[in-house]
């Protein structure tokens, strides 16, 4: 998907990821060779004139080293900090909160968003697309996804598998490796829960801790 769009939301994930690559005196050049994205996107990306879908974030946390949620951060000291997972942790989203990216496409709100070193990344969509050449290229990133349909109905598309249409209600569990992207199959609004489990996030995460040379980049192909 790289339709440009405003990004509705409070914090600048694009004038974030500047202040990190600065930071750490990377080109975009150099920042695409670790993320797979294009120098073009990243720099689209940093001047908000692309929205962020999920699997760039995935793309660009995992070259930078750092959880999705920094992407959504404010102050310098939000950057700076990423604490250690403790038990107990808790985060409360009200109805109508959390950090929105829109896109010709689809609605996407981020609850939990001030939650570093989530195990799983929840994320509430409200589909638009009404064809698979209008969602544009099919995404994928590491681990694997739950999606839960809360209103209308939802055509999934995979690299593996025919379509298939899920009614509210309904729920599939699958590799997000694979391929996929989200089509609008009915007249009434479309709604889903996704729910994302990076399989490397933990082992990740502690090698941030242990320093740059132990950052493992992940393979990414498609959905540029």
């Amino acid at each position: 998907m790289t339709t440009a769009s405003a990004i509705h939301n409070s914090k600048d994930p694009g004038r974030v990821l500047r202040s990190l690559r600065a930071e750490r005196g990377w080109t975009l050049a150099e920042l695409s060779s670790r993320t797979g994205l294009p120098v073009s996107t990243l720099s689209k990306v940093e001047n908000n004139k692309m929205a962020l879908t999920y699997d760039k974030m995935v793309r660009i946390a995992t070259g930078l080293n750092i959880d999705i949620g920094v992407l959504f951060a404010s102050p310098q000291s939000d950057l700076e900090a990423t604490p250690m997972p403790l038990s107990g942790r808790r985060s409360i989203t009200r109805s109508n909160e959390g950090r929105v990216i829109e896109t010709p496409v689809a609605r996407q709100t981020y609850p939990a968003a001030d939650l570093l070193d989530k195990q799983l990344v929840p994320l509430l969509m409200e589909v638009r697309a009404r064809s698979l050449e209008e969602w544009g290229p099919l995404l994928r990133h590491p681990g694997e996804e739950f999606v839960l349909v809360l209103e209308g109905t939802l055509e999934l598309h995979t690299e593996f598998y025919a379509p298939v249409q899920l009614c509210q209600g309904d729920s599939i569990y699958f590799d997000s490796a694979m391929a996929h992207g989200y089509v609008a199959a009915s007249e009434d609004r479309c709604r889903i829960l996704s729910v994302n489990a990076t399989a490397d996030w933990g082992k990740r995460q502690v090698d941030a801790r242990l320093g740059p040379q132990a950052n493992t980049i992940l393979p990414f192909t498609r959905g540029n």
